[in-house]
């Protein structure tokens, strides 16, 4: 179905191959997981399947690809659509028209489908993905979640033999992503379809994989295999993974079921440093501090859909709140509001005691520091060391006032071989890296990160937690909306729960996150009712006895 031989493949200017010696087999029929660190070439890897590379992209690429018999270098990528249905990382930029069921219509429209047909495969489209309530709304009101849904049911609508989606379920809620992962599981079995992925979010995707492709910058070609074969060899794993292999399981589970087999056996005393998972937030610490954001009441309505309903929220100095819900509960909205981006109809919202209205938002964002989900939106600049010191002469501070200084904070992020890269130019990961060191260069009083985790890879994250602590533990008010549930296991001091636009639970992680069949991480599913919601919980426990 799918042979790669000897592909190697440079960016036009690059200083080195983004893809080298890459050899592959897919078989027709497979689902193929392919993972690596951010900016290893998983994306490049896939755009070269439909031909947008080099056709788009320029470069050049050197080796052979055939694709289902055809070669995509020779042919146009219009012409490869028909055989390769392909779904962005960044879902906005494969959009043309601007309501769902349009948009999902519009490459059927151009493949001059007949009417009836056309209307059949929508409709299909639209219940697979749950997006029949949705046919009708403008892209633009859309949360990411529902924009990614969007795209992948544009790509399905089509019915190609194979399918190539690029991180499909990076802004999705757990249920929605093993809705969509399920979905694509049933159309891998029951239509023949070949699926080919790219995830950074292993956990998710782990139990569905027959194949694993890992592509890394610091190793030659690609290790392809079996997952279990492959993860053996990588440090790149889940949480899941880290524990088998520190406990010694074998096999290696791939899946929950597996891992509470394992479980039942007890496994030999094994060293590990334990990291805090007993940080007390200032404000519970005795020292009288007052929220640093706080929403009265808050309601923000679009027409006559209510996206915020009445939310009463406090954000204190020193803890890192994380807020979580399913897609379209109103979480981004609820942030948006907080920096002035979005208007709210009623309550009221103080920063550092006083209240937003009448203020601008850039007046706003001097004290508070915030990440959209898309991160191109804070990308203006020809270098990455110009975006962040574009947003210290905005606030009117000098290089030498930053602490860390811009350069140590490109570092702190893993941005220091890219200080001189156009930003855009770079992995989503990565930009989402340049856009958080751009609104962290100022060190706000309090930081709104909207899914910060998009694009990163398992080390990026762990940067990125030693950073949020560090800040937090200096006082800094943190509040994190994600859908990753592993990240808030380690982040969090405290998780609130969002549903149809009100606050439903707002309490510590092990009480939230341990009693969710939907937010729990792994390790609190292998081990129900113990309170463990880490590896490093788990292994703390092993150390002392109390497994």
């Amino acid at each position: 179905m799918i042979t790669v031989t000897d592909l190697t493949f440079s960016y036009p200017g690059a200083d080195r191959p983004a893809v080298q010696g890459v050899n592959l087999e897919i078989a027709e029929n497979e689902l193929c997981l392919v993972v690596g660190p951010s900016g290893s070439g998983k994306s490049t890897l896939l755009r070269c399947l439909n031909g947008l590379i080099p056709h788009f992209s320029g470069g050049t690429l050197t080796g052979t690809l055939r694709v289902n018999g055809l070669d995509p270098v020779l042919l146009t990528p219009r012409e490869m659509s028909q055989t390769v249905g392909f779904v962005f990382q960044d879902p906005e930029a494969q959009f043309v028209v601007d309501r769902v069921e349009d948009e999902i219509a519009f490459s059927l429209e151009n493949a001059a489908l007949p009417k009836d047909e056309m209307e059949k495969r929508v409709e299909q489209a639209l219940s697979l993905l749950e997006l029949t309530h949705l046919r009708a709304r403008r892209l633009e009101t859309l949360s990411g979640g529902e924009l990614q849904r969007v795209a992948v049911a544009a790509a399905l609508a089509l019915k190609p033999g194979i399918l190539v989606l690029d991180e499909p379920t990076s802004q999705l809620d757990p249920h929605g992503a093993e809705e969509l992962l399920e979905a694509l599981v049933q159309l891998n079995k029951q239509l023949g379809l070949t699926i080919i992925l790219a995830e950074h979010r292993l956990e998710r995707v782990l139990p569905y994989a027959g194949k694993m492709i890992y592509l890394s910058q610091d190793r030659l070609g690609a290790l392809f295999g079996e997952p279990r074969q492959v993860l053996g060899q990588v440090s790149l794993n889940p949480p899941m993974i880290i524990l088998g292999k520190a406990l010694g399981w074998q096999p290696l589970p791939l899946t929950i079921e597996q891992a509470r087999q394992c479980a039942r056996v007890t496994p030999a005393k094994i060293s590990m440093n334990k990291v805090n998972s007993n940080h007390v937030p200032l404000h519970k610490q005795g020292l009288n501090r007052s929220a640093f954001i706080q929403t009265s009441s808050v309601e923000v309505s679009f027409g006559e859909v209510k996206a915020v309903s009445g939310v009463d929220l406090r954000l204190y100095p020193g803890e890192i709140a994380v807020l979580m819900g399913p897609n379209g509960a109103g979480k981004s909205t609820l942030l948006r509001a907080m920096v002035g981006l979005t208007t709210f109809q009623k309550g009221n919202i103080r920063v550092d005691g006083r209240d937003i209205a009448g203020r601008a938002v850039a007046d706003i964002c001097q004290q508070v520091g915030y990440l959209p989900q898309d991160p191109n939106a804070l990308l203006f600049a020809d270098t990455v060391m110009e975006e962040l010191l574009i947003t210290l002469r905005n606030h009117h501070l000098d290089a030498s006032q930053s602490n860390p200084l811009p350069k140590r904070l490109l570092d702190l992020l893993g941005l220091a071989d890219k200080m001189d890269c156009y930003p855009r130019d770079l992995s989503t990961g990565e930009r989402q890296r340049v856009a958080l060191g751009a609104i962290l260069v100022t060190r706000p009083g309090a930081l709104l990160l909207d899914e910060p985790t998009r694009g990163l890879d398992y080390e990026a994250k762990q940067a990125l937690l030693k950073l949020l602590h560090g800040w937090r533990d200096e006082g800094m008010a943190i509040l994190l909306v994600t859908h990753d549930v592993e990240l808030v296991a380690q982040a969090a001091d405290r998780v609130i729960l969002m549903e149809k636009g009100q606050i439903t639970a707002d309490g510590a992680p092990q009480e939230i996150l341990g009693s969710s069949k939907t937010f729990a991480p792994q390790v609190s599913r292998i081990f129900p009712g113990r309170g463990w919601l880490t590896v490093e919980d788990v292994i703390g426990a092993v150390d002392g006895g109390q497994y």
